[in-house]
């Protein structure tokens, strides 16, 4: 019983008020771009989280693409040349 009470007491401490939410929430939407355009409009915290996780996928996508692309690059040059290496630094 004393680690359920102790547990308990910890996630009581640890808890997020509501207005703390809505500040991240906030914080959030003037971050994601689709949502920066509608600053003034009323979005819904769940509009705002399923934005942000769609900005981060497509961000990730994007990484992926360049890494690709970076990839084909430097497969196409002398390995030992300048721009190899800077090609390599980028890929790390």
């Amino acid at each position: 019983m004393s680690g359920r009470r102790s547990r308990s007491k910890q996630s009581s401490v640890s808890r997020i008020t509501d207005e703390q939410i809505a500040d991240l929430v906030s914080k959030l939407q003037q971050l994601i771009p689709e949502l920066r355009r509608r600053r003034f409009d009323q979005v819904s915290s769940s509009k705002v989280l399923q934005e942000t996780c769609n900005y981060i996928r497509s961000l990730h996508r994007e990484v992926d693409d360049l890494s690709d692309r970076l990839s084909m690059l430097l497969a196409s040059t002398d390995s030992d040349s300048d721009q190899a290496a800077i090609i390599r630094s980028l890929l790390m």
